[in-house]
């Protein structure tokens, strides 16, 4: 099942949003509208915008506030991923060229510089300043977590608790704000905005779990870029961390992850092929699966409405995309 068949009913309401997005980015300057497009076009899972509305439903649901929420959010994400590729040397992003490879990395640093300002711009429509701490605070932790991500490349030795550190900053936090901040605009109660941010946390840590995982069992066709990806960029995900700690699969592993470091077109098949020997895909399923139980264990406090069951849907999604 794709993942906007679960929030069908959100249709209108994220189409307007798809539009809010389109003219946030459309600017005078020619090549910045180009290549901020470019990335909007390539499509995405919205999956920050839908948490936004679905955490709004459960107060005062008023889409012309949650926009000011839901279409910053999205820019900033978006601005991450142009920023990503340019550290990761990335050539496809959802199986298109990424702004570095079709223009150069100058223009993709700045294209991302440009989608982060006018996220920012947008933001201050609302007057909360709590709003705004919130998202400043989000902001600065996943550029701490980029960094920890670039120290930790080709790091062998470092800890399950690094990793789940690192992807906490890098991943599971804006999706938890962005629940957050959805019911905060909404005016709900403390009970139901700590609810949502404790299931949009852990949603957001299985959904990142899941995506490494995916990074190595996945098809190019479903993942829009190469498998091992992170293998030869150095990236040393949860399934690898694990396998290394397999006596019978760390010494072979640490060659080929030496080869790939030293060589520019390494292959990563054979090291893909020696995580996948190992117990660290199962190790990696298991704790997706917790952080889902989690997720679904923090709404039950919320009420039985409808958007509940879209909350549960998409949390099932997250931390069940097949491979």
């Amino acid at each position: 099942m794709k993942l906007l068949d679960l929030y069908a009913k959100l249709k209108g309401d994220l189409n307007y949003i798809e539009q809010e997005l389109e003219k946030a980015v459309s600017v005078e300057h020619r090549l910045l509208s180009e290549t901020s497009l470019h990335l909007l076009k390539a499509g995405g899972k919205r999956l920050r915008p839908v948490m936004i509305l679905l955490a709004g439903k459960f107060g005062n649901y008023e889409l012309d506030v949650l926009k000011n929420i839901a279409v910053p959010l999205e820019l900033i994400h978006m601005a991450s991923l142009v920023h990503d590729d340019v550290i990761d040397d990335a050539m496809l992003r959802r199986g298109q060229p990424t702004v570095k490879a079709k223009w150069d990395n100058r223009i993709a640093m700045y294209t991302g510089d440009y989608i982060h300002g006018k996220a920012l711009t947008i933001a201050t429509k609302l007057e909360n300043p709590l709003i705004h701490q919130v998202l400043a605070k989000a902001i600065v932790q996943m550029c701490i977590g980029e960094m920890e991500q670039i120290r930790d490349f080709f790091n062998v030795d470092q800890t399950i608790r690094n990793y789940l550190l690192r992807i906490r900053r890098k991943t599971a936090l804006l999706i938890a704000v962005s629940c957050q901040l959805g019911a905060l605009a909404a005016d709900c109660s403390p009970r139901v905005i700590n609810a949502l941010y404790s299931y949009g946390y852990n949603v957001g840590m299985a959904f990142q779990v899941r995506d490494d995982l995916l990074d190595l069992y996945g098809t190019e066709k479903q993942i829009g870029k190469p498998p091992g990806s992170d293998l030869r960029q150095g990236n040393i995900t949860l399934p690898v961390i694990i396998a290394l700690q397999d006596p019978q699969v760390r010494t072979n592993l640490l060659s080929e992850l030496a080869h790939i470091r030293t060589q520019k077109d390494a292959d990563s098949k054979q090291a893909v092929a020696l995580v996948k020997a190992s117990n660290g895909g199962k190790f990696a399923e298991q704790l997706a699966d917790r952080y889902i139980a989690k997720a679904l264990h923090a709404i039950t406090v919320l009420p039985n409405i409808s958007e509940k069951k879209n909350l549960i849907d998409i949390a099932h999604f997250a931390g069940k995309r097949s491979f």
